[in-house]
């Protein structure tokens, strides 16, 4: 499993009676790779994870594993749910589905101390032989998997390989670094601190926006990584108005407008989530189109016509 590069957490298209619209998702995950992205994350909070039912979870990795087969690109599953015996069932049914690793989230709803939470996650690798991405969100899961607490999950299974880091402290990386070395693979997990947390160490990104501009982060990775100060700052600069939508409650929403509105998508989103309107509309229209109005000189592949099945 190779957890460097750019891996979209790709959105869920949905037609409009909200099933999931499999021939959209195969188009948009296969044109994702082709614009440089190393590999996909399936089933996470931007892809409406909590909202699928099992089946539908199942069938979502298998298509994406069949479009991402002429590139062998990997195809990591989220691993979230409700109890702990529902997300080792969830592991084993992403192993089977030929999935190359899983991103292990703490259990939906449920927040507690450091013994159950490390219980949950230790409990999902161990049922599975497919690598693990460790995925610490504090503000959004309320189980906040701090530095030394990472460096003991990583003594406890070797196929624990990476963390995908969103605490929103880019001193985070920094410190697991400090603890484990090049042990454990780092993946910035908020858009707009791609450039910081690369500094800081990281070797991925678990991106958001990536969905409607794959060639566009995909070049600001790339510029960071090798570290083109000037030339990432400039296509930051440009990037940053758009890159914060994936750091507010209705990021979902408003990333799955933006594919809307670049032709790379579709709006719809499962209720409790509305689409976006009113003022949040308001200030998404004004963002896109200041980037739009002056895009960077790198610009994605045409994305094939879309198309009611």
């Amino acid at each position: 499993m190779n957890w460097h590069g750019v891996l979209p957490a790709t959105t869920t298209p949905f037609h409009t009676d909200l099933t999931v619209d499999h021939t959209l998702l195969a188009q948009h995950t296969a044109w994702l790779l082709e614009n440089g992205c190393t590999g996909l994350v399936m089933l996470g909070s931007l892809g409406e994870g909590a909202t699928l039912e099992l089946d539908e979870k199942i069938a979502i990795l298998k298509t994406t594993v069949k479009s991402a087969q002429p590139t062998q690109s990997p195809v990591v599953a989220a691993i979230s749910a409700l109890s702990t015996a529902n997300a080792v069932r969830l592991a084993k049914e992403a192993e089977d589905a030929g999935c190359s690793g899983l991103m292990v989230l703490p259990p939906y709803v449920y927040s507690s101390d450091w013994r159950e939470m490390k219980h949950h996650v230790l409990t999902v690798m161990g049922s599975t032989k497919l690598p693990c991405m460790l995925y610490n969100n504090g503000l959004a899961y309320k189980t906040d998997f701090l530095p030394e607490q990472i460096a003991e999950l990583a003594q406890q299974h070797s196929n624990f390989e990476a963390v995908k880091e969103s605490s929103g402290d880019v001193r985070r990386i920094a410190a697991i670094r400090s603890l484990l070395g090049d042990r454990l693979s780092l993946t910035v997990g908020v858009d707009d601190l791609l450039v910081e947390g690369i500094a800081a160490g990281a070797v991925g990104w678990i991106a958001g926006l990536v969905n409607a501009f794959p060639a566009e982060s995909v070049e600001l990775f790339n510029l960071a990584r090798a570290g083109k100060t000037e030339e990432a700052f400039a296509l930051y600069r440009w990037f940053l108005p758009l890159l914060r939508l994936d750091t507010v409650v209705k990021f979902v929403q408003l990333i799955k407008w933006v594919q809307a509105e670049t032709g790379t998508g579709v709006a719809t989103v499962r209720a409790p989530r509305l689409e976006i309107a009113g003022a949040d509309l308001a200030e998404a229209k004004s963002v896109l189109a200041a980037a739009l109005a002056n895009p960077p000189a790198i610009k994605s592949t045409a994305f094939p016509a879309l198309q009611e099945v």
